[in-house]
């Protein structure tokens, strides 16, 4: 599994872990300027350490999906190129706000991820990737709406978290019915359970189809 180019692994206090260059957001450890990427507060953090083949570069367009309060997006924007960050509640764009003073590659976006015509105006078309961490029913439908922003062999890679979805209904048949809608227009290219990180939760790697 290849690290995205400007994601090393890195030793903090003899442990050996993920990080990125960049001003600290959440209190993580930082040596020489890297940054630690904690996985237990990262799904996309938790998808590298699962080994997933991302596809995920240095100096990528990115869309984010759920960015909250800018824990795993400022880790993207270390690395990535222009970064567009959607979150739809006040209170964490707030904090997301305050995060993208220090990276001027990273453009919070006050909207909701369910409704792109909304920031089509603002975000660019023909994107390398979108990374989405939404907790919503109906995640492979947001994964579809978003599609138009990625370029033809872009990169989609998501989280479904299983409880956003039904709270009743086995994780395992959830992530099977997402995955199915999600089939409708993308190639899905690899999967990972969350786990230790993250419960009943399933990584995703798909492109455009």
């Amino acid at each position: 599994m290849s690290l995205p180019d400007g994601v090393q692994r890195r030793e903090f206090q003899g442990e050996s872990a993920l990080a990125t260059r960049g001003d600290p957001v959440y209190g993580e450890p930082v040596v020489d300027g890297w940054r630690r990427w904690d996985p237990h507060r990262s799904k996309l953090g938790a998808t590298l350490e699962a080994g997933l083949e991302t596809g995920l570069s240095g100096g990528d367009g990115v869309l984010y999906l759920g960015a909250a309060s800018g824990t795993t997006v400022s880790h993207v924007a270390d690395f990535a190129g222009p970064t567009y960050a959607v979150e739809f509640a006040p209170r964490p764009t707030r904090d997301l706000l305050g995060v993208a003073e220090d990276r001027g590659n990273l453009f919070p976006l006050l909207k909701d991820a369910r409704r792109p015509e909304t920031y089509a105006h603002v975000v660019e078309s023909g994107l390398d990737a979108i990374v989405q961490d939404v907790a919503t029913r109906g995640q492979a439908d947001v994964a579809l709406s978003n599609r138009e922003f990625l370029h033809d062999d872009g990169r989609f890679v998501g989280a479904i978290k299983a409880r956003s979805e039904d709270v009743t209904e086995a994780p395992e048949d959830v992530f099977e019915r997402v995955l199915d809608r999600l089939r409708d227009g993308y190639e899905v290219l690899d999967t990972a359970r969350l786990e230790p990180y993250h419960d009943d939760h399933l990584a995703v790697v798909a492109t455009p189809r």
